[in-house]
């Protein structure tokens, strides 16, 4: 009962805070020029900065396990090479491919994840290093496929190659993430002024980005696009973790590395993929109903995968 307490408390406030950007909207207090800022904001400075924060601040020298590194690293690589075959497949207007696949398999591991397992451990746990063997690769390869199959793109040549390669260099979340590993490596100080500073532009990150996506959220388009959302939930809850979770305890893992693993298979799609979608050139609508539907139904299936592993006394 706690657990599917936990669940409702971390994916309903998020689900509502969307609701309430599009109440927003629908009142006037959001404009349509607002939303576009606010969305230009959330992916060049508060996203970056929230993803610094939560790596920057991590002693990764105590608690670095290579093999659960690469194990990460490894699933998410071939969770995103199996999610673009498929797509080829069941995916016909091309402009929607790079949404699909980054909606598929990107996942609100860094939030979500930490407060999962502060709930069940009391601590971060295996968070952090789960964090550093997906979350990279998340964002560099949801530049890659956003940028590749942006609509009007025809086949691949060396402009759009250099522009993809920039994309990823000058990537504000790239940006975030490369900054907050050198600062964990060297183990650099962060004065208490430089602390509140940074927590008070990372706690902006999510609301303002949920709010954002709420705004921009047309119903109308989305129930065009329903179909392919769904897919894409049912691939991100259901068949990512079916697939991959059983290879992870056949390996040996275990407590909450095996939470952190479930979190990063299992968790809702992160509100980030709407903001690079829509700062990618892309429509957006079916991601932010990726994002939506996965937030509204996570409680359900991440409930639904601890119940197992708990029956299984694997955690």
């Amino acid at each position: 009962m706690e657990n599917l307490i936990f669940c409702f408390n971390a994916t309903v406030p998020i689900f509502l805070t969307m609701i309430a950007g599009m109440c927003f909207r629908k009142l006037g207090l959001f404009s349509e020029d607002f939303v576009k800022k606010m969305n230009q904001f959330v992916f060049k400075a508060a996203l970056p900065v929230l993803l610094f924060q939560d790596i920057s601040n991590a002693n990764f020298y105590e608690v670095w396990d290579t093999k659960f590194v690469l194990f990460c690293f490894g699933v998410t690589l071939i969770s995103i090479s199996l999610i673009t075959l498929l797509s080829f497949f069941i995916v016909k207007d091309h402009s929607l491919r790079g949404e699909f696949i980054q909606a598929s398999y990107r996942s609100s591991a860094a939030i979500l994840g930490i407060a999962f397992i502060q709930n069940i451990y009391g601590n971060a746990g295996m968070a952090p290093l789960m964090i550093i063997g997906s979350v990279p690769l998340y964002n560099a390869m949801a530049v890659v496929v956003l940028s590749l199959f942006r609509k009007g793109q025809k086949g691949i040549d060396r402009v759009i190659i250099k522009k993809t390669a920039k994309g990823i260099i000058t990537n504000p979340i790239i940006l975030g993430i490369l900054f907050g590993l050198f600062w964990s490596v060297l183990k650099l100080p962060q004065p208490v002024i430089m602390q509140k500073t940074i927590k008070n532009i990372a706690v902006l990150a999510t609301p303002l980005g949920l709010m954002a996506l709420g705004g921009e959220f047309d119903i109308r388009k989305a129930a065009a696009n329903m179909k392919m959302a769904s897919v894409c939930t049912i691939i991100k809850l259901v068949i990512l973790p079916a697939i991959f979770l059983p290879l992870a305890i056949s390996i040996g893992f275990t407590e909450s590395k095996l939470i952190a693993i479930l979190t990063m298979l299992g968790s809702a799609t992160t509100v980030s993929s709407f903001v690079m979608a829509k700062n990618m050139g892309h429509d957006g609508t079916l991601s932010s109903s990726v994002v939506m539907m996965t937030t509204a139904f996570s409680a359900f299936t991440l409930t639904a995968w601890l119940y197992l592993l708990k029956t299984l006394a694997l955690i």
